[in-house]
């Protein structure tokens, strides 16, 4: 590997500072002294080069030449990151991922806080039969947050189409329930499924408590449990409470709240998805206490069952209804033009895109709530968030509140 002639040359390093401190201790002559200095440096000089040519051998060795470019850039990347804001962002479901998914590209400070209400499909499967929490969310976190190699982030998110017990089953799912019963730890397992993933950030479940989700409705019925709540399209929903009442939140999101810099809600569904984590009261007042830049980021489109009708205004009226009006600093809408093929498309399903008027934009100003109208969708095939526009979005807020502009 060529490195014997570096070693020579450290060693040579060190000779002349020794040399130099000889000379610093027993000579009385200033003019020697100074001389000295000059050995010292000279040494120091000679051996951090001797340092980096055999710090570059190895990578040479080890890594190969196509990949040494890469490895360079990531290493930067990494420090650029690890400099970025402390985020805390809470949510659920596909929102949150795609949010985590742009974020991660400008800060490695990323904390999820992800409900755990979720009690339908295979999370849902293994919640009952294995007396877990529910992996799905999480596991959409941890690998929209990976920085793996893609085949490993799509192992995760592999479903199984066959097999009598298998099919409908995550293969991210599995592996979280199995790795939670050999650690005896759900915490454990996210934190273990993070270093296979290599994420940048942090997954945390809102709770460690198993809660059922309940929509209390305006005609005084009851939907209990998050996946029937999006099939019930009776009376809208008055009010939302969680089985038990007085859950606690896991202790690494009070403090990932109370550190951080941002706090983004959403998006994702406003009463399946981001309310499920503010029911629990040590989130919500952490939240409410925090001095952080606080972002709701509302849903592009209206959601059958859940918010039919509603505007931008109504959303941030449910969330303050059921936390505070001091809970949202900074409102951010999306004024994308809906391709008319799509609109007629999500229209059959009766959703619409989330209004912006007038009423609005007054109402969220006398709240002292901040409307940030920003192009975040993606029109391709689906009306959703596109990650990097929202992450964008996001920090320009988050730099704008810091008097960065």
């Amino acid at each position: 590997m060529l490195i014997k002639r570096w070693i020579t040359l450290s060693v040579l390093g060190i000779v002349l500072i020794s040399m130099g401190f000889v000379i610093v201790i027993f000579e009385r002559s200033s003019q020697n002294k100074a001389i000295a200095g000059i050995i010292i440096v000279m040494g120091i000089m000679i051996i951090i080069y001797a340092v980096k040519r055999i710090l570059k051998s190895f990578m040479t060795a080890l890594v190969p030449q196509e990949m040494e470019n890469t490895l360079v850039d990531k290493l930067f990347a990494k420090r650029i990151l690890e400099k970025g804001p402390k985020i805390v962002v809470v949510g659920g479901g596909t929102g949150l991922s795609t949010l985590l998914a742009g974020l991660k590209h400008k800060t490695s400070n990323i904390t999820a806080i992800v409900t755990v209400a979720d009690d339908g499909g295979s999370s849902g499967r293994l919640r009952e039969e294995f007396d877990v929490l529910p992996p799905g969310d999480i596991r959409n976190c941890l690998v929209a947050l990976s920085d793996s190699e893609d085949l490993l982030g799509a192992l995760f998110q592999f479903r199984f189409k066959e097999g009598k017990e298998l099919v409908g089953h995550n293969f991210g799912n599995l592996f979280i329930t199995a790795l939670s019963k050999v650690t005896g730890d759900f915490t454990k397992a996210i934190s273990e499924s993070s270093k296979v993933l290599a994420i940048r950030g942090r997954v945390f479940p809102a709770t460690l408590q198993k809660v059922r989700l309940v929509a209390k409705r305006e005609d005084g019925n009851e939907t209990v449990g998050e996946s029937k709540i999006h099939e019930d399209k009776g009376s809208p929903i008055d009010r939302m409470e969680l089985i038990p009442g007085d859950c606690s939140a896991s202790p690494e999101t009070i403090e990932a709240i109370r550190e951080a810099d941002m706090i983004i809600l959403g998006p994702g569904s406003l009463y399946t998805s981001v309310m499920p984590n503010l029911l629990i009261k040590g989130i919500m007042n952490e939240v409410v206490r925090s001095k952080a830049v606080k972002i709701y980021v509302c849903n592009v489109m209206t959601e059958s069952g859940e918010t039919d009708g509603y505007s931008i205004s109504d959303h941030v009226k449910a969330i303050i209804k059921h936390s505070s009006p001091v809970i949202i600093n900074y409102c951010i809408g999306d004024i994308t033009q809906i391709p008319a093929f799509l609109y007629d498309k999500y229209k059959q399903k009766g959703q619409y895109p989330v209004e912006i008027d007038e009423k609005d934009e007054k109402w969220l100003k006398r709240s002292r709530i901040r409307l940030v109208k920003k192009k975040i969708a993606s029109t391709k095939e689906f009306v959703r968030h596109d990650s990097t526009k929202l992450a964008n979005a996001v920090m320009d807020v988050y730099n704008y509140a810091k008097g960065a502009y």
